[in-house]
């Protein structure tokens, strides 16, 4: 059983295996101490299983050098002083209790940390108890992912509660209904770490969490998770180049789900989406066409009806921005600006990272039609300073396509802001 779950989940989301990630930290090694560092896989066994909760010093720096986080951030847990690493002297008899009570205290923090409390505790049976702290777990997620978008440690987050919730199974035993349970769970899990590497832009790590996540979807058995996971690998496709006919057969397989034959707002969603690859491939009329079925299937649904975390975004104001992006691809630029007015006024506060990514795309609507001044007074709206924290790749992307062309064009004074605010939060021109 994997312990270090969050070693684990940076690992899959760097797909490395032991003896990969053993070869890098020996490059590391070497490179920071001048010394061989001699990792095997033995030793990323006793990592993952919690054999070793502490590597020597060396090893620690080699870790960070590969991960680009502190070491704490990788679920290892310090031991107290005059407790060696792997490979030093054992702690002597008189401090075990000392040195019992010091871990447990750190890996209690540690788990809370990362996982509801009542989740620490192992239990002989596993039920309807640990789904509904998942369930809580996965909610958080979706929430973090609405404000801040697409990081990777929201990515390694959700690959550790996918990881956990396999887990599970093997505390003790369970029925087969809450096993579907988890495994849908694990699915959902790996779905959102999948999403987070999509909103990213990191194509090559969201094409394994798909591979991962579909293969358990398949064993939940559930149809909504794998009409989403079918949703985010038509995005996915998008992305590519030349991956447009791909795009269109996964969103076609979306939008034949038995989930959208049970609910109109499924069928919405799926529809749309279907629609914006059919607009990126240039099937003007086929993409419009679609578009209204969308938005007629969205009109029979009903928004009251419990459904899953994931989804709760698909509201009026998501339709409207979808179909901003969709009337800017086929050249309609007037209505798009419409569209994303619609969608902006609607958005719900907790939407942060759509707030950003429609407001970007209404002012490159408005620098189409040139509209210049309005366009750069719009994009400074959401425009954040140096400090003000990372971006998605997506948004960073978007920022960038917006302030090429204004370098295109005969700017007015009032670019003026606009560029020295950009060079400010790039640090340069791109």
């Amino acid at each position: 059983m994997t312990e270090n779950v969050l070693l684990a989940a940076h690992m899959t989301a760097a797909g490395l295996t032991q003896c990969e990630l053993a070869q890098r930290l020996n490059v590391h090694g070497e490179r920071l101490t001048g010394k061989p560092a001699h990792v095997t896989d033995r030793h990323i066994r006793n990592w993952l299983t919690g054999k070793t909760r502490w590597p020597q010093e060396r090893l620690r720096l080699a870790l960070e050098a590969e991960f680009g986080v502190p070491i704490l951030d990788l679920g290892f847990v310090p031991r107290s002083s005059g407790t060696t690493s792997e490979g030093g002297t054992c702690t002597p008899a008189s401090e075990d209790s000392v040195k019992r009570r010091t871990f447990t205290t750190a890996t209690a923090s540690l788990t809370a940390a990362m996982l509801p409390a009542p989740m620490a505790v192992a239990r002989p049976r596993v039920g309807m108890r640990d789904v509904r702290e998942l369930e809580t777990a996965f909610g958080q997620l979706v929430a973090a992912d609405n404000s801040d978008g697409g990081t990777i440690k929201l990515e390694t987050r959700a690959l550790a509660f996918a990881q956990h919730a396999l887990e599970r199974q093997t505390v003790g035993s369970a029925t087969d209904r809450v096993r579907s349970h988890l495994y849908r769970l694990a699915a959902a899990f790996t779905g959102t770490a999948l999403w987070a590497a999509v909103d990213d832009r990191r194509p090559d790590r969201a094409q394994r969490h798909l591979e991962r996540a579909l293969t358990l979807a398949g064993l939940s058995g559930n149809e909504d998770v794998k009409l989403r996971l079918w949703s985010h690998a038509s995005l996915l496709a998008a992305q590519r180049p030349g991956g447009s006919s791909e795009a269109i057969a996964a969103a076609q397989v979306a939008r034949s789900s038995p989930a959208c034959r049970r609910d109109p707002l499924y069928a919405s969603l799926a529809a749309t989406r279907l629609a914006g690859v059919h607009s990126q491939s240039g099937e003007e009329r086929i993409a419009l066409r679609t578009l209204d079925q969308a938005r007629a299937a969205f009109d029979r649904a009903d928004l009251d009806l419990p459904r899953p975390a994931w989804i709760a975004f698909f509201d009026e104001a998501e339709l409207h921005g979808l179909s901003g992006l969709i009337t800017t691809e086929v050249g309609r630029h007037g209505e798009a600006e419409a569209q994303f007015h619609r969608a902006l006024s609607r958005l719900r506060p907790q939407y942060r990272r759509n707030r950003t990514y429609y407001t970007v795309h209404l002012a490159l609507a408005q620098l189409r039609q040139g509209a210049v001044d309005q366009a750069c007074t719009t994009a400074l709206t959401v425009l954040p300073g140096r400090d003000g924290g990372s971006l998605t790749g997506r948004i960073d992307r978007l920022f960038a396509r917006f302030d090429r062309i204004i370098e295109t064009k005969r700017r007015p004074a009032s670019a003026a802001e606009w560029t020295e605010r950009y060079t400010e939060r790039v640090g340069r021109r791109t």
